[in-house]
Formats: C-alpha cells, structure tokens, sequence
C-alpha cells in the first residue's frame, strides 16, 4: 500500500502576493474559465481568476511545461 500524503490547502493570497499573479492569455476567450499564474521560487502557484482569494496549487515547472505542451496540443 502507498503511504497516502496529506497537503495543507494554502490559498492563492498565502503562496504569492496579489501582483504576482498573472493571467493565462488564453483566458480571454468571453467563457469565464480562467486561470492564472505566480511563478515562485521553486514552483508555479495556480488559481482560479473568479477565486482570486479560494485555494490555489503549486506545480513544478517541469510538470507545467509538460502541461501547457498537452494544453496547446489538445482538440476539445
């Protein structure tokens, strides 16, 4: 069995200031489905922009290059 981690939930206001957030450019498309972005010192932090202060994640900048490669590759 694999050890199960719990991770604090941090909101986006307790992992980077306001004006390090910045919007997706792709978040203007008039749906509502946006996200932004602070790049940290280790990590990218990750919110929601209608939720500038709920919950946000940290990914490495690894794991989100792999994602934006999927990202720009997908067909929906």
């Amino acid at each position: 069995m694999t050890p199960h981690h719990t991770v604090p939930a941090l909101t986006a206001y307790a992992l980077a200031p306001e004006k390090a957030w910045t919007k997706s450019s792709y978040s203007n498309d008039g749906s509502g489905n946006c996200v932004e972005i602070a790049e940290l010192t280790a990590t990218i932090a990750v919110r929601d922009s209608k939720q500038p202060a709920g919950l946000a994640f940290q990914i490495s900048p690894t794991a989100f290059s792999a994602f934006l490669a999927f990202a720009k590759n997908a067909t929906v």
